[in-house]
C-alpha cells in the first residue's frame, strides 16, 4: 500500500509517499481501507514538531478519515466487511489502509456523504459539539459569536450553534469565504479586516455582548473578545491558528464576570471522561443524518500531493476542510 509518511520534523516539503505493507487485522482490530482522510492543523504542527503529542519518526500523519471495513478480526462484532466508516486515528490516517482497535469510535458514514465529507467530520463535530454541548452548554436564544468561522472546526460551530437555537455571528478575513460561512447558518457575518466585530457583536445585541465566544484563532483575537461578551459570558478556547496564546487581563474576566474554559475534546474522552465518549457515538451519527455539521470540502488532492494539501491550510485558502483522496475504496 501506499502512505505518506513524514521522516523528519519541517514543513510541508518534508513529506513524501512510499510502499508499505497492508496491516493485517488482530483478533480484536478492524482493518480500513481509507478512501480519504482530512488535514487538521494539528497535523501540521506535528509534521513541525510543535505539536504536544510527539509520535516516534518516521510516522504516517493524519488524524481522521473514512473508508470501508477491509478486514475484521475474528473478535470483533457489529461490524463486517464492506461497511462504510468515519474513524479517528493518532496518527496514520494518510495510508491506502489503517489497522484500528475494535474499541475505537468508528461511525457510520451517511450513505449520502462523499468519502471526503466523512473525512472532515470527526474533528471538527467532535470538537464543536464538546465545546458547545459539554463545555459552554449553550442554550436556545443565546447569541455565539465564532471565529476562524470558515475554517473546519469554526464553520462546524456555526452549524450546531444554529442547530441549537442560538443566534450566530460569525468572523472571517475574507468575503468570499464568509459567504459560505453564511450560507451554511450564520445570522450574521463580520470581516475583521474591514470592520470590528467588537462594534458589530455590541450592536447586534444592543449594546449587551455575545453569550459564548467560540475561537480557535486565540492572539488578539480572544483578546478584543472580552469586550464583546455579556456579563457572565463564557469564552471557549479552542486553539491558537494566529500562531500563539492570548494575554486575557484578569480584571477584566472578574468585572465582566466571564468563565473562560480550555476546550481539549480528544484529551477528555480519552483520558478524563471517557463517559462524555458515549454522547460521541449516538449524538454525532444523529446530527449528521440530520445534515448538521455536513463537512464543506474546498479542496481536494491526491496522496502525491499531501504537501499541496497542508500549503493550502497553512495558506488560509481552505473554507471547512481540506481532504486527501485515495483510489475509490470499494
Amino acid at each position: 500500500m501506499r502512505a505518506v509518511v513524514c521522516d523528519r520534523l519541517g514543513d510541508p516539503s518534508v513529506l513524501r509517499v512510499e510502499e508499505r505493507p497492508i496491516p493485517e487485522a488482530g483478533p480484536a482490530d478492524l482493518v480500513i481501507r481509507v478512501g480519504a482522510a482530512s488535514v487538521n492543523f494539528p497535523d501540521v504542527l506535528m509534521v513541525a514538531g510543535g505539536y504536544q503529542h510527539k509520535p516516534e519518526l518516521p510516522f504516517v500523519p493524519g488524524m481522521e478519515g473514512a473508508g470501508t471495513v477491509h478486514a475484521v478480526g475474528a473478535e470483533v462484532t457489529g461490524w463486517t466487511t464492506g461497511d462504510r466508516v468515519i474513524f479517528g486515528v493518532r496518527p496514520g490516517a494518510f495510508a491506502e489502509y489503517v489497522r484500528l482497535s475494535a474499541k475505537s469510535q468508528l461511525l457510520r458514514l451517511p450513505a449520502d456523504w462523499s468519502f471526503a465529507e466523512g473525512a472532515g467530520f470527526r474533528v471538527a463535530a467532535q470538537t464543536a459539539f464538546h465545546s458547545l454541548v459539554h463545555r459552554a452548554q449553550l442554550k436556545k436564544g443565546e447569541v455565539l459569536l465564532v471565529h476562524g468561522a470558515s475554517g473546519g472546526v469554526g464553520l462546524a460551530a456555526v452549524q450546531l450553534g444554529k442547530h441549537l437555537g442560538a443566534t450566530v455571528i460569525a468572523t472571517g478575513s475574507d468575503d468570499q469565504r464568509l459567504a459560505v460561512v453564511r450560507a451554511n447558518g450564520a445570522d450574521h457575518v463580520v470581516n475583521y479586516r474591514t470592520g470590528d466585530f467588537v462594534a458589530a457583536a455590541k450592536s447586534l445585541t444592543e449594546g449587551r455582548g455575545v453569550d459564548v465566544v467560540y475561537d480557535p484563532v486565540g492572539g488578539e483575537v480572544l483578546e478584543k473578545s472580552v469586550r464583546a461578551a455579556a456579563y457572565g459570558a463564557r469564552l471557549l478556547v479552542v486553539g491558537f491558528t494566529s500562531g500563539g496564546p492570548s494575554k486575557l487581563m484578569s480584571n477584566h474576566i472578574l468585572i465582566k464576570g466571564l468563565t473562560v474554559l480550555g476546550v481539549r475534546a480528544g484529551e477528555t474522552i480519552l483520558r478524563h471522561s471517557p463517559e462524555l465518549g458515549r454522547d460521541y457515538v449516538e449524538e454525532l451519527p444523529r446530527l449528521a443524518g440530520l445534515g448538521v455539521m455536513r463537512p464543506h470540502i474546498s479542496h481536494r488532492f491526491p496522496m502525491e500531493r499531501a504537501a499541496d494539501a497542508f500549503r493550502a491550510l497553512i495558506d488560509r485558502k481552505v473554507v471547512g476542510k481540506v481532504a486527501i483522496e485515495m483510489e475509490p475504496a470499494g
